[in-house]
């Protein structure tokens, strides 16, 4: 019976506030067609295997193949109808976009199956980072940026306090969840969040002080090989300082996934 009116309530809802698309704003499905295709896709044969960056397969100019990730892969680059996914999303409360965005992550991640982990060497480190880094790339030299048999368990970024009581839901976590179902992966809420500007306004420097230190395992993941999501990955601050986090607590790997990365 609950079912029968909650699709009488949706029916009424869509009478009276027919769902739009949020690319151009016409009646119809939440992405139009035509929206569609102009979506951004990152061509993985071409991204940075290390950070996933757009063309940055040969010589990446937004890391230096110093990221502690196993891989990382985005699905768009950030703009235009991509950016509008993202923020309509989060900011305007548009839940039934988390399918839509798990899908786009995992059709990211198939694509990247395809394509290897890094292989060259990181670049302005510490012999010691120096020295960890190659170590992870010798590791996984030859494995494909994403097999779900090589992963255990999936966990996302978590929202701050300030953020999750602004939007009322932590929108990740929706994502996650939908896109575990599609991979048939755990989903572990592993990760704590203290307390953090909005990294939107800050720059690369400030950002990586911004997130310092603020993610806390509040899970066991010793052992585990870890799938961790974000909704946009700018310069990488906190999904590094989380995959620092996993590492620091036992974990055996970390490879990331986001939806969009910006260029």
């Amino acid at each position: 019976m609950a079912s029968v009116f909650d699709e009488l309530k949706r029916t009424a809802l869509e009478m009276a506030w027919p769902t739009r698309c949020i690319g151009c704003d016409k009646t119809g499905p939440l992405l139009c067609s035509s929206c569609e295709k102009s979506l951004s896709w990152i061509l993985q044969r071409w991204a940075c295997p290390v950070c996933g960056a757009p063309y940055g397969w040969l010589t990446c100019t937004e890391c230096r193949n110093d990221w502690e990730l196993r891989s990382c892969v985005s699905a768009f680059i950030f703009d235009g109808p991509a950016a509008r996914l993202v923020s309509v999303y989060k900011d305007e409360n548009e839940r039934r976009l988390a399918g839509v965005l798990a899908a786009s992550i995992a059709c990211a991640l198939d694509e990247s199956s395809s394509w290897q982990t890094a292989t060259k060497p990181a670049r302005g480190c510490t012999p010691a980072e120096a020295r960890e880094i190659k170590h992870l790339r010798t590791r996984h030299r030859g494995e494909g940026r994403f097999s779900e048999n090589n992963l255990d368990a999936l966990c996302f970024i978590p929202a701050t306090q300030e953020a999750y009581l602004r939007r009322g839901f932590d929108h990740m976590e929706d994502v996650a969840r939908k896109l575990g179902a599609l991979l048939g992966l755990p989903v572990v809420d592993a990760l704590m969040r203290g307390t953090a500007q909005d990294q939107r306004a800050l720059n690369r420097a400030e950002r990586i002080e911004n997130t310092r230190g603020t993610f806390r395992v509040v899970e066991e993941v010793r052992g585990a090989h870890i799938l961790l999501v974000d909704d946009v990955i700018t310069t990488g601050a906190s999904v590094r300082e989380a995959t620092r986090a996993l590492l620091e607590r036992g974990a055996c790997s970390v490879s990331g996934a986001s939806v969009c990365r910006t260029w």
